[in-house]
Formats: structure tokens, C-alpha cells, sequence
């Protein structure tokens, strides 16, 4: 499905300048991304050399696992942001959070960590979705927020079904593709599933989803999807976060 004669391109020579990546976990020490400043810096330092101009760091948010706060991560960023090679960078914060049995306390008691206005980054576990999943991006919806649903192309309990997808678009929920799934970094199904969606036109936006080194080494991997026109467009969709 994923062979072509002509040669593929490289993801990192499809990054358009100025991106703005609205998913990454550059901000160091809260989960499992980034583990020092050191690392923070590097990684930052090749991504906007990359063509990386904005990057919305979005620390996960999980019970029982990294349960940070807007208080926690804030204080991290002021950290970050104080080091000199952050001075001028363009960065800003928000979260990633998980759609678990706290986040409705969190919904109700503070105010979400948003992307840009009331646009906030969730996402659920790889395996099965929550079982409230409709009734949550309801309240969400409710009190303001509009749902961008983090990697949607991951959760192997919906690949194969489309109707289910459409759903959760027909439901409000938006979808932010993982770039490193055009290149096959997480697997087949991912990346025809990442394919599918692209010729659906069911993306509003991407990410880099950036941990660490080996998912900013699969920038430098070709694409391998067959729906790259679609990619080309959906990745000029990051300007509305400016």
C-alpha cells in the first residue's frame, strides 16, 4: 500500500516555516518527556533549526501517573523560560490531558490548560475509551472548551472504524495528527490509520508529539503515506494558533 517508485519525501523538508507545534513534551521534568533542561534545550535548539518557530509545550496530565497542575507546570515553564538559550525563543504552555476518572473534578474546579482560547489538548487510553468518553466531551463542550483529541490515528480500538471516528467529529471533537505517524514510527496500523483519516479529511491540525531524540530522529524519515497533498494542507492549519 505504501510503495511507490517515485522517491518519498523526508518529514523534516515538509515542516513549513514558522510552524507552530501545538503538541510536545519539551518542558522538562513532569512526565515522560523531556528529563532535565539540558535536554529541553537540545531538542528545542534542533527542532527550531528544523523550521520549529512556536512551540506549545503540553506536559501530560494523568492521574496516579503525572498528576501536574496548572500551578506545577507553570512554575516549570517559568524555569525554562528564564534559561538563556529560552529568552527569545517563542514558547508558551498548556496540557495534555487524560480523559481519566479525575478529569471531571478538573474540568469543574480549575480552569483548563488551553492551547490558544478555549481550544484544549485530551486524549484516552491506547487500548479502550473511557466509558463516559460522549458524555465528557459534552461537558467539555458545555463549560466552553472545544476538544482537540491528541493522535487519534493510536487508539487501536478504533482503527478499521470509520464510522466511529466520524462520530467523534459529528460529536465536536477535533483531531491533531501526529506527524511521526506518516513516516511508519509507530507501526503499520498507525500510519494506515494516520492515511485514511488524511484522505477523510477528519484532521484539523498536527503535532510533533516529541519526547525525546528518537521521535525528533523520525523527522528525518520519509513519508510514506500516499494521502501527502492532504499533509501539505493540514500542516498550514497550525497558523490559526498564532
Amino acid at each position: 500500500m505504501f510503495f511507490f517508485k517515485k522517491s518519498k519525501p523526508i518529514l523534516s523538508d515538509l515542516i513549513p516555516e514558522r510552524y507552530i507545534d501545538i503538541h510536545n513534551h519539551v518542558l522538562y521534568g513532569l512526565d515522560d518527556g523531556a528529563a532535565n533542561a539540558e535536554e529541553s534545550e537540545s531538542l528545542h535548539a534542533q527542532m527550531h533549526a528544523m523550521g520549529f518557530e512556536t512551540l506549545i509545550m503540553t506536559p501530560h496530565i494523568m492521574s496516579h501517573v503525572w498528576e501536574n497542575t496548572p500551578k506545577t507546570i507553570g512554575d516549570r515553564f517559568n524555569n525554562l523560560s528564564g534559561l538563556p538559550h529560552f529568552k527569545n525563543a517563542s514558547v508558551r504552555f498548556a496540557a495534555e490531558y487524560m480523559m481519566d476518572d479525575q478529569f471531571h473534578k478538573r474540568m469543574y474546579q480549575e480552569q483548563l490548560l488551553t492551547l490558544k482560547d478555549n481550544f484544549v489538548l485530551v486524549e484516552m487510553s491506547y487500548q479502550q475509551a473511557p466509558l463516559t468518553l460522549y458524555d465528557i466531551l459534552f461537558e467539555l463542550q458545555v463549560e466552553g472548551y472545544r476538544p482537540v483529541l491528541a493522535h487519534p490515528e493510536r487508539y487501536n480500538f478504533l482503527h478499521g472504524n470509520r464510522e466511529a471516528y466520524k462520530k467523534l467529529k459529528q460529536v465536536g471533537c477535533l483531531f491533531q495528527l501526529n506527524l511521526a505517524a506518516v513516516t511508519g514510527y509507530y507501526g503499520f496500523a498507525v500510519t494506515k490509520t494516520a492515511d485514511l483519516l488524511l484522505k477523510e479529511n477528519l484532521y484539523d491540525f498536527t503535532g510533533s508529539d516529541i519526547h525525546h531524540q528518537r521521535h525528533l530522529d523520525a523527522f528525518k524519515n520519509p513519508v510514506i503515506i500516499k494521502n501527502r497533498a492532504h499533509l501539505n494542507g493540514l500542516l498550514e492549519k497550525n497558523e490559526f494558533f498564532r
